[in-house]
């Protein structure tokens, strides 16, 4: 029987050995025994926590997805910020030195590839993506009417989406992470001051 307080720990050291084992070996490859292997503990304690493989894998798409919710609460803090402060906040937890990290982005890459097969991690990127649009989404409709802001919270996710995986895929590209900030940034400004132009003519 477990040590009392042990089943966070090891599920933790068995989510952690899952993200680092899937970076190393690809999904395909990717078995309890390597996970198990790399944690230091038996397979059977995997059974004994989470019952399968794909019960781990998707504990471990939650954990990533709870990364970035954590990130962009680090970066809020208590303290009151404005809708656009707000803004450029959800844009730099996305690119975060987590969210970036070389393990991090490979398993993002993998859960993203294996939604397409699969429907509980189809079901998990879609909450995730939802959530990305709805924060959006609460900021902009303090700045712009609700169709524009509606408009602009899908075109900043589909772009802070869309640089995240162009750095991601590759790193010999000129572009690096505060560059892909910058870009988000910079759409985000420019919609906030066209509705600010709009409304003194």
């Amino acid at each position: 029987m477990p040590k009392l307080g042990m089943t966070p720990i090891r599920r933790q050291e068995l989510i952690e050995a899952t993200i680092e084992t899937i970076a190393e070996l690809g999904y395909q490859k990717t078995t309890l025994t390597h996970i198990s292997k790399r944690a230091g503990l038996s397979s059977g304690i995997i059974s004994h926590y989470f019952g399968s493989k794909q019960e781990l894998i998707e504990a471990s798409v939650r954990y990533l997805i709870g990364e970035l919710k954590r990130d962009l609460l680090k970066s809020l803090g208590e303290r009151e910020v404005s809708a656009e402060e707000r803004l450029m906040l959800i844009v730099e937890a996305n690119f975060s030195s987590t969210q970036i990290a070389s393990a991090n982005t490979k398993n993002w890459l993998t859960f993203w590839s294996q939604s397409m097969h699969d429907p509980m991690l189809k079901r998990l990127q879609r909450v995730n993506s939802k959530r990305l649009a709805n924060n959006l989404l609460f900021s902009f409709k303090e700045l712009l009417p609700i169709e524009q802001a509606k408009k602009a919270a899908l075109t900043t996710a589909a772009m802070i989406d869309g640089f995240w995986l162009r750095f991601a895929l590759s790193h010999e590209l000129s572009m690096n992470h505060q560059q892909a900030i910058g870009f988000c940034k910079g759409y985000i400004k420019q919609i906030i001051e066209s509705q600010e132009v709009h409304e003194i003519l």
